[in-house]
């Protein structure tokens, strides 16, 4: 440490940094505004973690203090005054974030922000900004960050062995114009937050408190004098691998790196497995391994293997752990859907499609309400709807991390449209008497995206003049109402009325009467 070496945490918050900004060129889909609010949760895991670090070396630096007070006294001394900086600098950046999830709250069921959402920053943008300069709000923000730069370095002072870390302060929290890629300079708040998504903005604040947590420890170590073996020893490390994204899609390459929780240039190990894959020396630079993969299978997986050292001319291994990625399907083709148009028919089995974006359908289930659901093969379910004017049909998916994400879709329960009644296959038929006795009677559901089978259980045929019939089921007339047809003349028009019928796939459903049909005698 006292070497001015990068910590892990630097260097992992540094690629996740390139990673960052390398998405901020992307279109803000939902994949990627998920992105950054799982490189958000990241930072913040970090954040907690580094908190009970720190606590630790300020303890161990309070025992050195009373053990040897000549040496320890002072350097615990501007511990506590760098712990109370920090605290109060990290609260402070704390504070920015709620600007950037003002309006937003935490899903009941997954506890988390709606990040698929967070793809404005009105909050900041119209905070922090006033016409082409900074507002009141944003000049707060830059002298915050002036003053914390300026205490900490009059605490830790001039000493030759600080010198990393002041350059480290000036580095992480340097307020200074940034070139953009055409040369020019960009205020820094205009850079880093000006017109980005909500999401990305607590994502960077949160690295921001990260560099803070860093910082402090750092300057524990050094207070310390490294004089504490168990924090350099190898025993103590972790060997994390960090993807340069946390979803990808089936078929895509992944590339990772594969570093310690502390490591500079001789932290060089011996042999490094990931996956069963030994990764070629020539790989393995300054304690860390380059290394590429490819992504398949749906959902969740983990990278394992193990990082050889060489300590005290022995062997030491460190297991790769806490490391892993999901691949999600790559979308193929776009959902375009008429919002009004959700009806499901009453007495039909109507196909219903159910998917979660991101989630195998062997991780979805759906159910459904004033109906039957049956699910019959890959995110295909048939749904028959029983009674009332709306079904609600819930998906739930189980995400890789064991919670699960609902949505729900409303979708108005519609009766059968009322068929039409046919004679010899025609509305209003014509022919000569003969063929009046042999004609069938049907009924069909036209202009009806369903395939439907009707049998007509009974109709009335009325016979101008001669009264009328009422004939069972959808065959030839019955002798005493052939002998009426055999006396019609030319110009007479038989009226089918009264038609019933069923339907072949549910009997039971009431369907209404079909339309009257005519046939004039000719």
């Amino acid at each position: 440490m006292a070497g001015g070496k990068q910590t892990p945490r630097q260097k992992m918050i540094n690629l996740m940094y390139l990673v960052f900004i390398a998405m901020m060129a992307l279109n803000m889909s939902k994949e990627v505004l998920t992105a950054f609010g799982l490189m958000n949760e990241k930072f913040e895991d970090a954040n907690t973690n580094a908190q009970g670090t720190n606590e630790f070396l300020l303890t161990a630096l309070a025992g050195k203090a009373e053990d040897e007070p000549a040496r320890y006294t002072e350097p615990y001394e501007k511990a506590l005054k760098v712990q109370k900086l920090t605290t109060e600098f990290y609260n402070y950046i704390g504070s920015l974030k709620g600007d950037a999830t003002k309006g937003f709250t935490n899903d009941p069921e997954t506890n988390k922000l709606p990040y698929e959402q967070m793809d404005k920053g009105q909050e900041i943008d119209y905070g922090w900004f006033e016409k082409d300069g900074l507002s009141a709000k944003g000049k707060e923000i830059i002298a915050r960050f002036e003053k914390y730069r300026n205490d900490f370095k009059a605490i830790v002072g001039n000493d030759v062995t600080y010198k990393f870390l002041l350059e480290n302060i000036d580095k992480k929290f340097n307020t200074n114009p940034v070139k953009n890629k055409d040369k020019q300079d960009i205020e820094y708040l205009d850079y880093h937050f000006k017109g980005y998504p909500a999401v990305a903005s607590l994502a960077y604040l949160s690295s921001l408190q990260n560099d803070a947590k860093v910082l402090e420890r750092e300057a524990y170590d050094l207070f310390l004098g490294n004089s504490l073996k168990q924090a350099a020893s190898m025993k103590n490390y972790q060997a994390m691998v960090i993807p340069d994204k946390a979803v990808y899609y089936q078929g895509e390459p992944i590339k990772y790196k594969v570093v310690l929780g502390r490591y500079d240039n001789s932290t060089v190990p011996t042999s490094v497995v990931v996956n069963g894959a030994t990764i070629p020396q020539s790989r393995i630079k300054a304690g860390q391994v380059e290394g590429t993969s490819v992504a398949s299978g749906l959902g969740e997986h983990k990278f394992t293997g193990k990082f050889t050292f060489m300590e005290d001319g022995k062997p030491v291994v460190v297991d790769i752990l806490n490391s892993n990625y999901v691949v999600v399907s790559r979308p193929s083709s776009a959902t375009i859907s008429a919002d009004k148009m959700n009806v499901v028919y009453i007495g039909l089995d109507n196909p219903i499609s159910v998917t979660v974006e991101g989630i195998t359908s062997d991780k979805v289930t759906a159910s459904a309400t004033n109906g039957t659901l049956k699910k019959i093969g890959n995110g295909k379910f048939m749904f028959t709807p029983s009674a009332g004017k709306e079904a609600v049909i819930t998906a739930t998916g189980t995400m890789p991390d064991g919670k699960a994400i609902s949505s729900k879709q409303v979708f108005r329960i519609r009766p059968l449209p009322r068929p039409r009644g046919l004679i010899r296959g025609e509305s209003d038929a014509k022919g000569p008497a003969s063929n009046l006795a042999m004609v069938q009677i049907s009924a069909k559901m036209e202009d009806f995206e369903f395939e439907t089978n009707l049998r007509v259980t009974q109709y009335t045929i009325v016979f101008p003049g001669m009264g009328s019939e009422v004939v069972n089921g959808g065959g030839s007339l019955p002798s005493s109402a052939q002998s009426k047809a055999n006396r019609l003349r030319p110009g007479d028009v038989v009226r089918i009325v009264n038609i019933k019928a069923k339907l072949v796939e549910n009997p039971n459903v009431v369907i209404k009467d079909p339309t009257n049909a005519t046939f004039t005698i000719q």
